[in-house]
């Protein structure tokens, strides 16, 4: 069974997700109920537990600082957050798993299964380092992703993306240095995640980097040249869209 700490400053979001937690009572144990951060440091180091709900803002802290407090990342986080894209946007570069308030209940089932079926904990402590990366500075445009392959999490620099190729219900990412990554995730998860980052769906099959651009060669649709010497296709129902979004 999994023993949980629910950390959350509002007494109603706590009655919240614990009535909806009772439907798991049979894989998941609250074990404590955390209303502020010192008491929250205080029983992660001193309780073994397997995850912790934690709300984004703890009074006039944030539950960011309770993580940087702690020496030791070995237990599933599952963020719980009023909703900021800026903050959702970080969760989902890190592959870290949030929970938007108020929480569904389908939501919060699909989160379970998932916390039931990871087996290793491994890559936490990395995604925090992520989070915290993107978190550091709004401005800062050097943002990373973590993408899951074969052997685990890859993190990777979004600025190092030329281009994804989608394979199915597979992506292949291709990199600088002639690097290339394939990831069990469609082609549609990168386009709502690299949105903002100067990417563009050009066709079915392909989502670029702008900023690698080397042509645009005129025709029904049209084509670019990428950086890595290939040709992509722009969809002829895209084109409007593509050029307009290249002229600013």
């Amino acid at each position: 069974m999994l023993k949980a700490i629910i950390i959350d400053d509002e007494q109603h979001c706590v009655d919240r997700i614990c009535k909806l937690l009772n439907k798991y009572n049979n894989d998941l144990d609250i074990i404590k109920v955390c209303t502020n951060l010192d008491d929250a440091k205080t029983s992660i180091e001193s309780i073994e537990v397997d995850v912790i709900f934690l709300d984004v803002h703890l009074h006039e802290q944030t539950g960011f600082d309770l993580l940087k407090q702690l020496s030791n990342i070995d237990f599933e986080i599952i963020f719980t957050t009023a909703y900021d894209s800026y903050a959702v946007d970080a969760f989902k570069f890190s592959a870290l798993d949030y929970l938007l308030k108020p929480i569904d209940e389908d939501d919060l089932s699909l989160t379970i299964e998932k916390l039931k079926k990871k087996t290793s904990l491994k890559d936490v402590s990395k995604k925090v380092e992520v989070l915290f990366h993107n978190l550091d500075d709004k401005k800062n445009q050097v943002k990373k992703i973590a993408v899951p392959t074969l052997e685990g999490l890859t993190f990777i620099k979004v600025s190092d993306i030329i281009r994804c190729q989608s394979d199915i219900n597979y992506t292949h990412i291709f990199l600088e240095g002639n690097k290339k990554i394939t990831v069990a995730k469609t082609l549609k998860h990168f386009e709502d995640l690299l949105d903002q980052y100067n990417f563009f769906r050009t066709h079915q099959s392909h989502l670029i980097n702008l900023s690698y651009i080397d042509k645009y060669v005129k025709g029904k649709g049209g084509y670019v040249l990428m950086s890595d010497g290939t040709h992509i296709e722009v969809a002829v129902r895209r084109k409007d869209a593509f050029l307009k979004q290249l002229s600013n």
